[in-house]
């Protein structure tokens, strides 16, 4: 199981220094990958950084960890520029890429951004449909519903053909979103509990299995919080979720009221303390 880590944006706040430095810690941690959190327009409660312009700054002070921003709301974006952006950051990081999208809840958001909110389950499937071609395809044909594109691709693609992408959805996602991860994405954010965990994976799988995809080859993660109110049960919920069969696991320090270095100096005990596989 790889373990990686959530960046605690909003504790943070502005300051690049430590945002650099914790990304670099996570690093020489041996830490797998690096989520980033994601949500354009909101009400308050501290800063929450655009994930894409974010990740390029990380890609820029590391080497090896893998970049997750977790999730970007696709409908509400413009297809071909995501394609881009994304091929950018694939570039640059040397292809170390891992795409969240995810449809969100917020009407307002939508609303802000110009988007209709209704139909935004449709379009996501048709855009994960047309990033997998601009990113593999110099040259795509795509007719769709919402996107008509003759002879165009990006330059340059990215090192990944296609970037993965991974699905984020509510803690029980409905019947169509289990069939979408099933049937387009790479893996998915698991928000469930344990008692619920298992029949939506076998709905997921069923969904692989049934457009001919192999269902071991969707990834699947959860989140850990290693502070705050469940702070001592992180160790046997890591290896619960490790016994279910999880592929990833995304520890996270934000949320329990730690300041400034002291998310490193959480992040370096918990990796101390991981248990062994």
């Amino acid at each position: 199981m790889d373990i990686g880590i959530s960046l605690p944006v909003r504790e943070l706040g502005n300051d690049v220094g430590a945002i650099k430095a914790f990304a670099r810690a996570a690093e020489e941690l041996g830490l797998s990958h690096l989520r980033v959190p994601e949500q354009i327009i909101r009400p308050g409660s501290g800063p929450l950084h655009e994930s894409m312009t974010m990740m390029a700054l990380i890609a820029g002070v590391t080497e090896k960890i893998e970049l997750v921003p977790s999730v970007l709301i696709l409908p509400a974006r413009q297809t071909v520029l995501v394609a881009k952006q994304a091929a950018t950051l694939d570039m640059l990081s040397q292809g170390r890429l891992r795409l969240g999208i995810g449809v969100g809840t917020s009407e307002a958001e939508y609303a802000a951004l110009g988007a209709d909110f209704h139909n935004r389950g449709a379009r996501c499937e048709e855009q994960m449909r047309l990033l997998k071609l601009l990113w593999s395809q110099e040259s795509v044909d795509f007719e769709g519903q919402w996107h008509q594109i003759a002879g165009l691709g990006i330059n340059p693609l990215p090192v990944q053909r296609p970037i993965p992408m991974w699905i984020g959805a509510a803690a029980v996602p409905s019947a169509r979103i289990r069939r979408r991860i099933g049937q387009l994405a790479d893996g998915w954010f698991v928000l469930s509990a344990p008692e619920e965990f298992a029949a939506i994976r076998d709905d997921i799988h069923r969904a692989a299995a049934a457009c001919g995809r192999d269902p071991a080859a969707i990834g699947m993660e959860a989140g850990v919080a290693v502070v705050g109110d469940r702070e001592a049960e992180w160790q046997s919920r890591l290896a619960n979720w490790r016994e279910a069969g999880l592929t990833h696991l995304c520890l996270r320090t934000l949320g329990g009221g730690l300041i400034g270095d002291q998310h490193i100096e959480r992040m370096r005990q918990v990796v101390a303390e991981l248990p062994s596989v």
